[in-house]
């Protein structure tokens, strides 16, 4: 089963909670009481999404984090990038050679339309839209296919 991990979830979850509050800088202590998450949690989630700019840190008295740009120019794909590195659905999707059989393997193309695919999923949903409670549709044609995936994106 492909999956994200559980901390690229719940990066997502904290950055829609500052996308909620647009400008708004909140602590780490409040993300965790508004995400229903840890303390230690979070602040281990903000360095990677800080070091991404996905998030700006504050220090001093009223320091804190607000989104980086507006939620609405983040896109589900930056999240996970930020979190778990480059998106690949195999190691060839993203490095070539670094496989015994690569020079005689007849699936590793499909592997990569397979991931533009997933990656171009992620890059159509804004952290915008993560705010909404309706589900979010999306058509992708994969790369010289000419047909048309609907993807809907459930928040659970």
């Amino acid at each position: 089963m492909l999956r994200v991990t559980k901390l690229t979830d719940y990066a997502t979850v904290v950055l829609t909670v500052l996308a909620a509050r647009p400008g708004a800088v909140m602590s780490a202590a409040e993300l965790a009481e508004q995400s229903g998450l840890e303390a230690p949690t979070v602040s281990k989630l903000l360095k990677p999404l800080a070091q991404a700019g996905l998030v700006e840190g504050f220090r001093g008295a009223n320091g804190g984090y607000r989104l980086a740009r507006d939620a609405a120019a983040i896109s589900l794909v930056e999240i996970v990038e930020a979190m778990e590195g480059p998106l690949a659905m195999t190691e060839c999707s993203l490095h070539t050679g670094q496989c015994g059989i690569s020079d005689q393997c007849g699936v590793r193309g499909n592997w990569r339309r397979i991931n533009d695919v997933v990656a171009d999923a992620l890059r159509a949903v804004s952290l915008a839209q993560m705010l909404g409670d309706t589900p979010a549709t999306h058509s992708i044609s994969p790369a010289g296919s000419g047909r048309r995936i609907d993807a809907r994106l459930f928040r659970a």
